[in-house]
């Protein structure tokens, strides 16, 4: 509370006994975030964080971060806490009417909870739900960061379809036969060509990225095996020497690409955390932009560019980086907001 500011503290002073449901919402004040959702303290975990994932469905907010509800001045045990709030998180992700809640974060400061945690997701594991493993693979990159080694990998195989030919030879000895079948192996074994691509990007490979090798393989005279049971993974291109060439340039190419987002992503992602740019939302709030555009932003102002092309709201802007001011194809011009780490928590 004493981080959010005292204008949060007076909201809730003014919406004091008016928990209908168990919680009431305040502005975001100083913090990094629209919202905060402020719950009575009882030992219903499972019923808490289900109602709050709920009203952020039906307000269509994106993202919400929770503590380890309970594990504080209520004194419940972690563990318990992590079965209700996993509890919690699998049903509503199995809701197919969820529409607009993306991303589910479970904030843990005290690092011999995460046992727990992991304990209770490892649990579901077997559970032949592929909503699941969706979420359980969302957790474990939370908690730990990057790529996790797993049993379970997605196998993809690319069906590759051929017509087969027949030599038929004949000689006036089985010496003259052997010989000239030995010709045509060597004749065909020269045109045959492998190239082996290993890289750790290979596993962030979706159905974009499959649908191409499968069709870069029905073009070309090739056949291409995805090793993503390997570590790292890899890409086996087999077949005629000049079409093996080019098909491995093009699947370098995406490779590359998908290491270059991870990158950028990773770039947007540290900077988010030390300055966010922000634009006007309802009931005088602003909200923060995505983290690409965010970086775009900070780079653009502090390259001492004058303007910068964005979309806000399916709308396109020109911001003013001196002044902050974005203006819309038809002269509505808006405030931007720039704040700072230092300044949010001031």
């Amino acid at each position: 509370m004493d981080a959010a500011g005292s204008q949060v503290a007076d909201e809730c002073a003014q919406y004091a006994g008016q928990y209908q449901s168990g919680f009431i919402t305040t502005q975001g004040g100083n913090l990094l975030c629209s919202k905060i959702i402020h719950l009575i303290t009882n030992n219903q975990v499972k019923s808490q964080v289900s109602k709050v994932l709920h009203e952020c469905e039906q307000k269509m907010y994106k993202s919400v971060a929770f503590p380890a509800i309970g594990t504080g001045q209520a004194g419940q045990s972690s563990a318990k806490v992590a079965e209700e709030m996993l509890d919690a998180i699998v049903e509503f992700a199995r809701q197919k009417s969820v529409q607009h809640l993306q991303t589910i974060k479970i904030v843990i400061f005290q690092t011999n909870m995460l046992k727990d945690f992991y304990e209770s997701m490892k649990k579901r594991e077997d559970s032949n739900s592929s909503t699941t493993e969706s979420w359980l693979s969302m957790f474990k990159s939370f908690f730990w960061g990057g790529r996790q080694s797993s049993e379970k990998k997605k196998v993809v195989i690319l069906e590759k379809k051929g017509n087969l030919v027949t030599f038929q030879i004949c000689g006036e000895s089985q010496e003259k036969v052997d010989a000239t079948e030995s010709w045509i192996k060597d004749l065909i074994l020269k045109e045959q060509f492998e190239n082996t691509i290993t890289d750790e990007a290979i596993e962030s490979f979706d159905e974009s990225q499959f649908a191409i090798l499968e069709d870069l393989q029905s073009r070309k005279q090739v056949t291409i095996q995805l090793l993503n049971k390997l570590s790292p993974p890899q890409i086996r291109i087999s077949g005629i020497s000049r079409d093996v060439y080019s098909v491995s340039l093009e699947v370098k190419e995406m490779v590359q690409k998908i290491k270059s987002t991870e990158e950028e992503q990773s770039k947007a992602e540290l900077l988010c955390n030390l300055v966010e740019w922000r634009y006007p939302g309802s009931n005088h709030s602003f909200v923060a932009f995505d983290k690409l555009t965010n970086m775009q932003l900070e780079h653009a102002k502090m390259a001492k560019k004058l303007t910068l092309n964005v979309r806000i709201k399916k709308k396109n802007y020109s911001v003013d980086l001196n002044t902050l001011k974005a203006t819309d194809d038809q002269g509505k011009t808006i405030n931007l907001q720039r704040v700072t780490k230092d300044e949010g928590k001031r």
